[in-house]
């Protein structure tokens, strides 16, 4: 089964997703701010990350650069999922690898969960 960390400061959205993730067969695990995300993120290991930008503590594209320096999370697989427009968002996501930029306002709940699936399967946790 896969892991995934959803990083995210809204406690009813993180319920959502939770609850939907774990439904379709996920681990889920929840971070409310990046500095409790990066945490989660470092000893989990998790398959899969959904990070949101805006956070407290510590913002979504601080968490994923600190992410790809450590050898143990330089490559997992990150999705940003936040309303921010991808044209708005912070330039050095420009030089951090990520899979997806999805906008929250503009991709449904189930959307994001068809995306996490077909994730999978093209691309296997190991």
């Amino acid at each position: 089964m896969a892991h995934i960390v959803l990083v995210e400061d809204d406690a009813l959205l993180s319920e959502m997703y939770q609850a939907a993730l774990i439904s379709e067969g996920f681990q889920c695990s929840v971070a409310l701010d990046g500095t409790t995300g990066l945490d989660l993120i470092t000893h989990t290991q998790p398959d899969l990350v959904l990070l949101d930008l805006m956070l407290p503590q510590m913002s979504g594209d601080e968490v994923l650069a600190k992410m790809r320096q450590l050898d143990r999370t330089k490559h997992t697989r990150v999705i940003i999922m936040t309303n921010i427009s991808e044209s708005e968002a912070p330039e050095q996501l420009k030089h951090l690898q990520f899979e997806r930029y999805i906008v929250k306002a503009n991709t449904s709940l189930l959307e994001v969960i068809e995306i996490i699936k077909k994730m999978f399967v093209s691309q296997p946790v190991k």
